[in-house]
């Protein structure tokens, strides 16, 4: 596809804003999977390691919280549409040397369209509840980096992100 064949999907041809129609589309299998990063002090980033945050396990709370996300993005984004997802997931990976937590959320469905919304909205979600959590300790946390590593399914095809 060429760049003027490319197009906004959820505009009309007089550029109003629409729901894209997927009432002709088969299900099939599709996945997503975002990440994000959130960096802090050294010393926020011990107590949430060893589970010493004064409001309890930080992480578990985020991991909730971004799955709960995932399952309610049609509510938050306004041309999304309201999907029965079938799995959702958060990890996360600690950079010790950055005091940094990096967030990888993944979601599934069987389904008429992806997951990429929902994998997106759980990261930023997670990272929103590690913030709020943890903003007695340190105020200045960063959130960052929240990007689509991957996709999979549908009429687009897969979708890797190359390294950076």
């Amino acid at each position: 596809m060429t760049a003027d064949e490319k197009k906004f999907s959820h505009f009309d041809q007089h550029g109003n804003a629409m729901m894209v129609d997927v009432s002709n589309k088969i299900d099939t299998q599709r996945s997503a999977t975002a990440s994000g990063q959130v960096s802090m002090s050294c010393e926020a980033y011990e107590m949430v390691k060893s589970g010493s945050m004064g409001k309890g396990d930080v992480l578990g709370v985020a991991r909730v919280a971004g799955i709960m996300a995932a399952k309610k993005v049609d509510s938050l984004i306004p041309m999304t549409h309201p999907l029965m997802i079938t799995q959702s997931s958060v990890e996360y990976i600690f950079h010790d040397a950055e005091c940094a937590i990096e967030i990888l959320a993944t979601v599934g469905i069987t389904g008429k369209t992806g997951v990429e919304m929902e994998a997106l909205t759980a990261v930023s979600i997670t990272a929103l509840t590690i913030y709020d959590m943890c903003k007695a300790v340190d105020k200045s946390m960063l959130i960052s980096d929240i990007k689509l590593l991957q996709k999979r399914g549908g009429k687009s095809g897969d979708y890797l992100r190359s390294a950076e």
